[in-house]
């Protein structure tokens, strides 16, 4: 065996003498050129699918209300922080409130976190480092594909902000003023990560704790300059909003009224997949070519593999730490774990794919230089900065990828792949929506069909300026919501608080869901959502006072296409009866 391995090695070898020839510029645009391309492979692919109805809808709708004096927790339900809808209604200003501007801006928060990982992964070398960057390249793009959460942007920013700060600890002794540069910008950009999620601040404390431990007083006082000026912005969040607002909107209703009514079973099901988006994505089976587990069972392993790299990556940290305290890669991966460390919650709060891949684009995308790490521990020597041969790094930046990938396919390279092939015009499984420019993409034809005639109704029956209310056919649940639809109306502001619509949060007695739908002139009730079936409290009745209101107060104009199981409408579109009667229409 030894023996057949041998002509491998040498040709390897080779081959690594090759590269270690070419210039550093050389290889940093071969680096960048293959993180490019991987990006643009599945990009038009990505760009034509359908995005999620809510996350996606409110994520345009948001900014566009920002751009029209609307604040966050104020006048609309935002459970994160502030920053992301800035920053996001101000690429609209400029680029243009449309479904591309915000898609090109998901893709950049995301080119930001795998250009983060690599960073952090970088003092391995760049054989590695690539490894690493296109393994969080895998889980962060295919989850929701390009919508842009807040919480990727977070990440990107806490990742950037830690490389900031890890890159002043190198300069402080050769260059402090440079090195106090580098720990001011990293406290700034580090704060502005908990600007666009605050429960994203165990994460940055843990990552900044282990990044200046050791260090002088005057370094920290930098960083934390740094960070307080950055913090300092949720002082307009606090007076635009009210600190009652803000602090409902940002800490009760996500961690105390909406959690039971979107937590699902932990561990996840081996034999059933729980979470009822996943459900509805897994109605075509992934044709994966090589053997694999059920989708379901991919997820169950995905979950107890997560959480034992999410363990293992600052334990390696510490003792590589340990072996060799003063050296800039072992305190690296340390602040790294950490800071995947501090993210955890994220993944245990609702054990679906996309939590998940939120995690593992920090965690497990480490793994190589972790597990490179430890083994180099346990030969007691420490790895040459510029190694002759691809041997060790090889085989943890080739094999542990690898390994990934083939243990969950559908949820990495499958879904790349799929998309990619859809780039080129294959299998496309999406249905345009447009009106007047503005255009969704649904998953479903006969949803996008009853969308257009609804869309083409509405003009008919409302005229601009009336309020439209858009909700789930039983306003007593509302596990979710078309939000784009507001998208898609927008001479009809949005008529209620809960643009995002939650269990536990709109349907609560006592919301202001039924005083919303009370002074709106115009209601739109999906059906599409009708059979949402999960192990939570998304199950249970709320409050019913807004189905008074409805029954009360509107009338209905028309009904458009129908469920395929039980024939019941996809969408109803009611107009208040004094308004309907008043418009002549």
């Amino acid at each position: 065996m030894v023996a057949r391995l041998e002509p491998i090695r040498r040709r390897t070898e080779s081959l690594s003498d090759r590269i270690a020839a070419w210039s550093p510029r050389t290889k940093r645009t071969i680096i960048f050129l293959i993180i490019g391309l991987a990006f643009a492979l599945p990009l038009r692919g990505l760009l034509r699918n359908q995005g999620p109805p809510m996350e996606e809808g409110f994520m345009l709708v948001f900014p566009e209300r920002v751009l029209h004096g609307d604040f966050p927790n104020r006048d609309f339900l935002h459970l994160y922080g502030p920053g992301s809808l800035w920053v996001l209604a101000g690429w609209m200003k400029v680029l243009g409130v449309t479904l591309e501007s915000e898609r090109l801006f998901a893709l950049l928060q995301q080119v930001g976190v795998v250009t983060g990982l690599y960073w952090l992964a970088r003092p391995w070398g760049r054989r590695i480092a690539l490894p690493c960057a296109l393994l969080s390249l895998l889980f962060i793009l295919p989850p929701l594909g390009l919508t842009a959460l807040a919480w990727v942007g977070g990440v990107a920013l806490g990742l950037l902000g830690l490389g900031l700060v890890l890159a002043g600890r190198t300069r402080l002794p050769s260059a402090p003023a440079v090195a106090m540069r580098y720990a001011f910008w990293g406290g700034l950009v580090s704060a502005a990560a908990l600007l666009f999620r605050l429960d994203l601040v165990v994460a940055v404390f843990l990552g900044g704790l282990a990044a200046t431990a050791g260090l002088n007083a005057a370094f920290r006082k930098r960083v934390l300059a740094g960070f307080g000026l950055g913090m300092s912005a949720y002082i307009v969040q606090l007076v635009t909003a009210g600190p009652y607002n803000t602090f409902k909107g940002m800490v009760l209703d996500p961690v105390v009224y909406l959690r039971g009514g979107r937590r699902l079973p932990i561990p996840p099901s081996w034999d059933h997949l729980d979470g009822f988006l996943q459900r509805s994505g897994a109605i075509s089976p992934p044709k994966w070519p090589l053997p694999h587990l059920e989708t379901s069972q991919q997820l169950f392993v995905w979950f107890f593999f997560m959480i034992a790299a999410v363990a293992f990556i600052p334990l390696v940290g510490r003792w590589s730490v340990r072996a060799t305290p003063g050296r800039h890669a072992s305190r690296v991966l340390l602040s790294a774990g950490l800071f995947g460390l501090g993210m955890v919650s994220q993944g245990v709060q609702r054990v679906d794919s996309a939590h998940f891949s939120w995690i593992s684009c920090v965690s497990v995308a480490l793994l190589p230089v972790a597990v490179y790490e430890l083994v180099s521990i346990r030969r007691r020597r420490i790895p040459a900065p510029r190694p002759r041969t691809l041997s060790g790094r090889f085989a943890c930046g080739i094999a542990i990828p690898v390994a990934v990938v083939l243990l969950l396919p559908h949820f990495t390279a499958w879904s790349y792949l799929d998309f990619s092939a859809q780039s080129f015009g294959r299998h496309r499984l999406a249905f345009e929506i447009e009106r007047n420019g503005r255009r969704f993409y649904y998953g479903r034809d006969d949803v996008a069909r009853a969308a257009r005639a609804l869309l083409a109704e509405v003009p008919k029956v409302a005229k601009p300026g009336w309020r439209l209310f858009v909700g789930p056919t039983d306003l007593r649940k509302t596990p979710y919501s078309d939000a784009y639809l507001y998208y898609l109306l927008p001479e009809y502001p949005p008529g209620t608080y809960y643009i995002e619509m939650d269990p536990g949060v709109a349907n609560r007695k006592g919301s202001r869901m039924p005083s919303d739908l009370a002074h709106s002139q115009v209601a739109i009730l999906s059906g599409v959502w009708t059979d949402w079936a999960e192990p939570n409290d998304s199950r249970k009745f709320g409050s019913s006072e807004s189905t008074k209101v409805l029954k009360r107060d509107f009338c209905l104009v028309k009904k458009f296409g129908s469920r395929p199981d039980d024939g019941k409408p996809l969408y109803e579109l009611y107009v208040k009866c004094d308004a309907r009667s008043g418009s002549g229409t």
